[in-house]
């Protein structure tokens, strides 16, 4: 005979734990990937560059009006932040505050493009807690990277990353953007990363900032997409990808992470003025959500703005709910779509399923969201990959209009 197990009489009925995707669609008290970009300025001009940086901005946010931000993202219990540029590195506090977040308890990631990563500062950042260190490159050979970055600096990101090795820094991060140009260095990047004892970290390109110049030129093909989908699932165990690529789990499987556009609901961007965006690839005035210093503070912005309370609501799936990958895929990057013109209920412009081909075709190009701000340098320009010229540094002696025009170096 066989026995059905009964539930006592006084065992209370469970309630349904809801899936930790659908907890984190509707946001929470504090965002678990905060960005903060503590400068424009940067000695180097991207093409790709989200924030169009160059110039420091006057008005960005003093050191203690950063050690206050710092203070209430520790009482919010916000346990690291990312903190990017620009380089920040360049702005002459950057090591001030990073220690002055580690001893309030707000761990610090921080982006860089090896500038100032000297052997006596590896050493230094080698005996820090709570500090981890990412250094940009997007080739993993000079012509490749330099072409993009400008010229010398993979020199400078390699040397930067044998400093941190030499140092004894553990697990430093090699940042890739991916673009149809080295998405086939895959293996070379991460034989770069065993090589420096670091972990590779690949992120998807944005058509956003000057990367809205060369998107079209610079974004993975259709084939492109496919073979990184491909070479994750096969090579991708300990690659970190920041959900930058949920779009691909179309193809299959879905790719590990929370594989949903986090954008005001975990995620969201403080810019160097204390502006607040609610995506670090979303930096448009259609998407930003206040200003700490006007509006209360970081946590009242991120708590009661009008615009993350809209972005925490039931969003429909519009012309993806019919997809049969659209609970993988959740129809792609807001930002994506905002920047090439899609509607934001639509399909990504990089659906594998071609389902934004048709859109892309028939756009005139002229209702294009522009950037809000650009703060790149008046730069020289060198031959980089065909038609595509690389921005490097001041063009001239002639003395700026404004002091914060010139390199920060």
């Amino acid at each position: 005979m066989t026995l059905t197990p009964t539930r006592p009489a006084h065992a209370p009925e469970r309630t349904p734990v809801p899936r930790l995707v659908d907890q984190f669609e509707h946001g929470l008290d504090a965002p678990i990937c905060l960005t903060w970009e503590l400068t424009y300025a940067c000695n180097l001009a991207c093409v790709h560059c989200l924030s169009s940086s160059g110039r420091r901005d006057p008005r960005e946010l003093s050191t203690e009006q950063a050690k206050a931000v710092i203070d209430e993202l520790q009482r919010m219990q916000v346990f690291y932040v990312n903190i990017g540029g620009g380089e920040p590195t360049v702005r002459p506090d950057f090591w001030e505050l990073l220690e002055y977040a580690v001893a309030h308890d707000v761990g610090v990631k921080f982006s860089t493009n090896g500038v100032r990563i000297t052997p006596e500062r590896a050493r230094w950042l080698a005996a820090s807690d709570y500090v981890d260190v990412q250094i940009s490159l997007d080739g993993a050979t000079a012509e490749v990277n330099d072409a993009v970055r400008g010229r010398g600096s993979f020199d400078m990101a390699v040397r930067a990353l044998q400093n941190l090795k030499d140092a004894g820094f553990r697990d430093s991060k090699i940042s890739v953007v991916v673009t149809r140009e080295n998405v086939r260095q895959l293996d070379e990047f991460q034989a770069l990363a065993d090589r420096f004892g670091a972990t590779l970290r690949i992120t998807r390109l944005r058509p956003s900032g000057r990367g809205a110049d060369v998107w079209d030129d610079l974004h993975p093909t259709a084939e492109d997409q496919r073979f990184l989908y491909d070479w994750l699932v096969a090579k991708g165990e300990g690659v970190l990808t920041g959900d930058s690529f949920f779009h691909l789990a179309a193809f299959g499987d879905a790719l590990p992470g929370l594989n949903l556009c986090g954008a005001g609901r975990v995620v969201c961007l403080i810019d160097p003025v204390g502006d607040v965006y609610a995506c670090p690839f979303a930096i448009h005035d259609t998407f930003k959500a206040g200003n700490l210093l006007e509006d209360g503070g970081f946590q009242q912005v991120w708590q009661q703005s009008a615009l993350f309370t809209q972005l925490r609501e039931p969003q429909s799936g519009g012309a993806c709910a019919s997809c049969s990958a659209f609970d993988a895929c959740r129809g792609g990057c807001m930002a994506a779509k905002f920047f090439t013109g899609l509607p934001l209920d639509g399909p990504d412009p990089e659906c594998v399923k071609g389902n934004s081909e048709a859109a892309l075709a028939n756009r005139d190009g002229s209702g294009l969201p522009q950037a809000s701000q650009d703060h790149s340098r008046p730069a020289a320009v060198v031959l980089g990959m065909p038609g595509r010229p690389t921005s490097l540094g001041p063009a001239t002696t002639k003395l700026p209009d404004r002091f914060c025009n010139e390199s920060p170096i």
